[in-house]
């Protein structure tokens, strides 16, 4: 729930899918018992055919009550469409707890984030993103990259996860004088499999 109003685009030609996907499925950390927010299914839209270049936008809006459906994404094509004119889009709709994951995947399953030094004030803030591997682990440890477009990012550690199969991946956020950041980070494999992307809008 950002303060004030958040717009991202994700570029992308012929797009292969995209969705808004819910990965916290734990009652415990929702303990609504009318709402049932763990239970909320997720919607990934396949696009059948070329849609051509343009972005996938996330628009994320303040509110005050969780009530409010307040998160949105949609196809923008490249180039505006004209008034009057005629387009056709065709897509297949998934919904579901998630997604079929590709059965070597490795996704991310969990992120945390919050104040890096717990024994005295500090703007620095710690992340911590759990990776689960569907299948075999890789042979070898993948090499994280952390990367912001402002603040300067350390400490960056990557261990095995045992209770999940998977990775977690640690690193501290010093914004310094920013408000707002672009933090991106990636898992590289020797070997050829789809790892996803991790990407965060940190905002003050």
């Amino acid at each position: 729930n950002p303060s004030t109003l958040q717009v991202s685009a994700f570029m992308d030609n012929s797009p292969q899918g995209f969705g808004l996907m819910q990965r916290e499925r734990d009652y415990a950390n929702y303990q609504d018992l009318e709402a049932h927010y763990e239970k909320r299914p997720s919607l990934w839209v396949e696009p059948v055919g070329n849609w051509g270049p343009g972005a996938v936008v996330l628009t994320e809006i303040p509110t005050q009550s969780e009530i409010h459906d307040n998160i949105v994404a949609f196809w923008k094509p490249a180039q505006p469409l004209a008034a009057g004119s005629e387009y056709r889009f065709s897509y297949h709709l998934n919904w579901g707890a998630q997604p079929e994951a590709n059965p070597q995947a490795i996704t991310v399953s969990r992120t945390a984030s919050g104040r890096a030094d717990i024994a005295k004030p500090t703007p620095k803030r710690l992340f911590v993103i759990d990776y689960q591997v569907q299948g075999a682990k890789p042979a070898q440890m993948p090499e994280p990259k952390v990367r912001s477009n402002a603040g300067v990012i350390s400490n960056v550690v990557l261990r095995d996860n045992p209770a999940n199969n998977g990775y977690r991946l640690s690193f501290e956020f010093d914004p310094g004088e920013v408000t707002l950041a672009e933090l991106r980070a990636e898992l590289t494999l020797q070997e050829a499999r789809p790892v996803e992307t991790w990407l965060y809008r940190w905002t003050l």
